[in-house]
């Protein structure tokens, strides 16, 4: 591994792109794409081998499906089974897009790819746990969830340190109720 001028604003600008992809995948990718619109999706990996327009389409009509897709219980399913098993694609893409923006001096730059599909990984693990957990998800957090992602990618190349204690603070929050998740098993098991 090689570092060269590498800050913790960088990783944290990472790490908030990442995040971004484990709440939601069209969205953020979207986002990304048109925030940097002399660009589009040039510095992204697997989305600049496309064109332009068969990006924005298939990124546009995915996000709807993300917002739109929520009201039935069965859409909701379907859309937290796709994001479960894309979020660590979305999440990688999204680091190494972001890294590569910020220019960031990591050598691979694979490794970032793979913190940041992990990352994403677990913050949509321990969603979908918990939306099997409680049957369904009140409509206010799923607003809040397209909120934060379109938050989390802007601050990631605008604001990295805001947009990077979002992000560990995500984590805190994935990590502090899987914890609950084993409590409550216990209890249920002593009963």
């Amino acid at each position: 591994m090689h570092f060269d001028n590498i800050s913790l604003i960088q990783i944290l600008a990472v790490l908030s792109a990442s995040a971004a992809g484990g709440l939601r995948i069209g969205l953020p990718l979207l986002i990304i794409g048109l925030i940097r619109i002399d660009q589009l999706w040039h510095n992204i990996p697997f989305l600049s081998s496309f064109p332009p327009q068969v990006v924005i389409g298939i990124l546009s009509s995915w996000s709807l499906f993300e917002l739109l897709g929520n009201k039935k219980l069965i859409g909701l399913r379907i859309i937290q089974i796709i994001q479960l098993i894309f979020s660590p694609f979305a999440g990688g893409i999204m680091a190494v897009g972001v890294a590569r923006l910020l220019e960031v001096q990591i050598t691979p730059l694979w490794f970032l790819g793979l913190i940041g599909g992990l990352f994403a990984f677990v913050l949509k693990l321990v969603q979908v746990g918990w939306f099997f957990r409680l049957g369904k998800i009140p409509i206010i957090f799923i607003f809040i969830e397209d909120f934060l992602s379109a938050i989390l990618v802007i601050f990631a190349l605008d604001a990295p340190e805001n947009g990077g204690l979002i992000a560990m603070l995500l984590l805190w929050i994935a990590i502090r109720s899987s914890t609950e998740w084993k409590y409550r098993r216990e209890t249920i098991s002593e009963k």
